[in-house]
């Protein structure tokens, strides 16, 4: 079974995110997926399968 894909545009599974919060206490993926959406670095429209 394959890790289920959160984030097509850096690749994040949901596996990432939950070692992550074990590792900080909390996920800090979320601030860093809006931190790279501000300087341009989200291609969701073209990466997403689902257009988002």
């Amino acid at each position: 079974m394959t890790d289920e894909q959160i984030c097509y545009c850096f690749n994040y599974t949901r596996t990432d995110i939950e070692q992550d919060a074990f590792r900080e206490g909390r996920s800090t993926i979320l601030e860093k997926i809006l931190s790279e959406k501000k300087t341009g670095g989200c291609q969701c429209t073209t990466k997403n399968p689902q257009g988002r």
